[in-house]
């Protein structure tokens, strides 16, 4: 029996799909680790087809993602290491919330229930689909300028559009809009039960340049997953953005988010 999971599950987020973790899915492969970067369900495939066919995503809510994470987690020998960036750093979140996982990292999660108030950038950046009621069923993608507002903003122009062609597609409204009424919907998807006693450590990364989820944000989860029994810390960035999974320093973030969860990961006990 291993002293340290030997799974690491990432989740990526809104906007974005699996290469979008190409940079540490290598990186943590190379230290010995499996990884699995499954897509929300729906989205798999080469991202030119998940772009052109948005008909099998558009309608996906955080359960199905959450439920689908489930099943592939569930279905592994041992608990893994769970990460989740944005939307996937929230789906993170549920998944611990469900007594999976032997410890969590999420990086800029998006907003739990219990999260009351959104600062400007973040309502700028979810408006392109909440502005219109129509996307609750629709996938809806960011322009390149959009994305240079919610992902890039410490990038150049051409730097951005280079990443927005590289890793941005389409995303689900439906998701954003179970979090904008998350704190108005009794038996929300984001609804987070910390007092328990099941939840794994977590780890919550800020990101102070981050326009779609400002590291207020970050900082409002942690003060309501504190309430668990079980270790639960918050490490900021003050100079890296929501593109903080790509930005250059990644390796830092990565290794960051790997040595925390490993010292404090619940490992089974030997039988």
């Amino acid at each position: 029996m291993p002293d340290r999971p030997d799974t690491i599950v990432l989740v990526h987020g809104l906007w974005l799909n699996p290469l979008s973790w190409e940079k540490w899915i290598e990186h943590y492969k190379a230290k010995g680790f499996n990884v699995l970067a499954p897509a929300w369900p729906g989205m798999e495939g080469e991202i030119d087809q998940v772009r052109r066919n948005t008909k099998p995503y558009e309608n996906l809510g955080v359960a199905e993602i959450a439920d689908h994470y489930e099943r592939i987690i569930r279905a592994l020998d041992e608990p893994p290491i769970i990460m989740g960036h944005s939307f996937g750093g929230a789906i993170t979140e549920v998944l611990l919330d469900r007594g999976l996982g032997a410890a969590g990292v999420a990086i800029s999660p998006a907003p739990i229930k219990g999260i009351l108030a959104l600062p400007p950038s973040s309502l700028k950046v979810a408006s392109v689909a909440l502005k219109n009621p129509a996307n609750r069923h629709k996938a809806v993608a960011l322009t390149p300028k959009e994305f240079h507002y919610g992902f890039t903003n410490t990038l150049s122009d051409d730097e951005s559009r280079r990443a927005y062609e590289r890793y941005a597609i389409p995303g689900p409204g439906r998701v954003l809009f179970q979090a904008a009424f998350s704190n108005f919907t009794p038996g929300s998807p984001l609804k987070i039960h910390p007092e328990s006693g099941k939840r794994a450590p977590l780890l919550l990364m800020a990101n102070g340049q981050d326009h779609t989820v400002p590291a207020s944000v970050t900082k409002s989860a942690f003060k309501i997953q504190r309430k668990a029994s079980s270790p639960t810390e918050i490490k900021e960035y003050p100079d890296r953005s929501h593109y903080t999974f790509a930005l250059d320093g990644w390796e830092r973030v990565a290794d960051d988010a790997l040595e925390w969860a490993t010292q404090h990961a619940r490992v089974p006990a030997p039988v």
